[in-house]
C-alpha cells in the first residue's frame, strides 16, 4: 500500500503517537545513553533523541524554541513547510519532503539552537510523517511555546505568518 493510501489513525496507532504541546502528534523512539555536559550550565543531558511526528488534520506546530539544534527527516504524505526566524529576525522556509518527486524539497532541514520555528503541511488537506533528531538531546525543560503577540511586536513584517501558525488555543 502506498504510503500517501495510508489512514492518519493508522499511523497514529501504529507508531504509537500522541499528541504533542506544539500540535500535531508524536513519540520519542531514541534516547541517547550518552551524556554530555552543557557548556556554562554544567547540566548533564542525553548526547542525542529522536522522536517520529505526525502532522495531519490542518495541524500545524506552533512557534516554539528549544536550547539545541534539531534536525527534521522526512518519511511519508505531503511537503511540511518549517518557517525559522533567527536571532537577526530574519525569515528561512525549508520545504521538507520528497526531494525525488518535488524538486523544491529536502529530505532533511537543520533548525539552529534558539531559533523560532513553526511548521505546517504545504497542502492542508494531507498528512506528513516526519522524524525530528535533537543534539544534545531535548528535554521539555528547555521547550519555549511563543508568545506570538511578543514575537509578532519584535518581527512585524511577519506578523500574518507568525498568527496564522500560533498556539492552536491562541495563547
Amino acid at each position: 500500500m502506498p504510503a500517501t493510501d495510508i489512514d492518519k489513525d493508522e499511523l497514529i496507532r501504529r507508531f504509537g503517537l500522541q499528541p504533542h504541546p506544539e500540535g500535531g502528534c508524536f513519540r520519542e523512539t531514541y534516547r541517547s545513553d550518552s551524556r554530555v555536559t552543557r557548556e556554562g550550565t554544567g547540566e548533564s543531558r542525553s548526547a542525542s533523541t529522536a522522536i517520529y511526528f505526525l502532522l495531519c488534520d490542518g495541524a500545524h506546530s506552533a512557534w516554539h524554541r528549544i536550547r539545541s539544534d534539531e534536525l527534521w527527516h522526512f518519511y511519508a504524505g505531503v511537503p511540511v513547510d518549517i518557517h525559522v526566524l533567527d536571532a537577526q529576525g530574519e525569515l528561512a522556509t525549508h520545504r521538507l519532503g520528497n526531494a525525488l518527486t518535488h524538486p523544491d524539497a529536502v529530505f532533511q532541514a537543520v533548525v539552529k539552537a534558539g531559533d523560532w520555528f513553526a511548521a505546517v503541511c504545504a497542502s492542508p488537506e494531507g498528512y506528513a510523517l516526519v522524524g525530528c533528531t535533537v543534539a544534545p538531546g531535548f528535554e521539555f525543560s528547555e521547550f519555549e511555546i511563543a508568545d506570538v503577540k511578543a514575537l509578532a511586536a519584535a518581527h512585524p513584517a511577519h506578523r500574518d505568518l507568525i498568527a496564522r501558525l500560533g498556539p492552536a488555543g491562541g495563547a
